[in-house]
């Protein structure tokens, strides 16, 4: 049997945005809309500053990672079910999510009601070099969520597509997952200041939940 043909690995440097790809940063916000309802938690560098340029740099519901790549559907499984009343909202990468996916699995059988997941995957390991994802290769996350239980589950590829993302992180009565095909582009840093502590995030998401230490 013929293997699959895997694209050519783009370097970081040269990826160029092509027509109908979607750029991660400007998909993510729009499918996010008002970032007010919703507490975060977020994977490393990428998909925290995806969701920081949607909620502002200084936003006190983000918990983003740092150091534990991997980990973030699994805290934000905790979080849904500590906070039952709250929207919880991962937002992580393929590679990210690729390192822990059998988490998919716990989360399923528990089906928390206010668990979304958004999955951003531009194929490729962003944290370690720009190396070609599994993803690239043939790895569909979103039908590994369905394998796992999650009843709500959507593919994203085009703008046309945004508006039910944006209804289902609203309106699932279960736990839901969306993967967000994106370009193989580098966004860049964003723009300010960028605060590098992880405590001085931990400390702002307890005062935003009312936690005291």
């Amino acid at each position: 049997m013929a293997k699959k043909a895997v694209r050519k690995h783009v370097s970081k440097a040269n990826a160029k945005l092509k027509a109908g790809e979607l750029e991660r940063r400007a998909a993510s916000k729009a499918i996010l809309g008002n970032t007010d309802d919703f507490l975060f938690v977020t994977g490393l560098a990428g998909s925290k500053d995806d969701v920081l340029n949607a909620t502002g740099p200084l936003a006190s519901n983000v918990f983003p990672l740092s150091g534990a790549m991997g980990a973030a559907c699994s805290i934000g499984l905790g979080l849904a079910l500590a906070q039952p009343e709250k929207t919880v909202v991962v937002v992580t990468g393929e590679g990210e999510l690729l390192m822990n996916v059998g988490t998919l699995a716990t989360i399923g059988a528990m089906d928390p009601p206010n668990l979304r997941i958004l999955c951003i995957d531009n194929e490729r390991y962003g944290e370690t070099g720009w190396q070609p994802s599994h993803t690239l290769r043939g790895v569909d996350l979103a039908k590994m969520a369905e394998g796992a239980n999650i009843k709500s589950v959507r593919t994203v590829t085009k703008k046309s597509q945004f508006k039910e993302a944006r209804e289902l992180l609203r309106g699932a009565n279960s736990t839901a997952f969306i993967l967000l095909k994106v370009a193989a582009t580098d966004p860049g840093k964003l723009p300010g200041p960028a605060e590098r502590d992880a405590s001085v995030w931990k400390t702002r998401f307890r005062d935003n939940l009312g936690i005291r230490s």
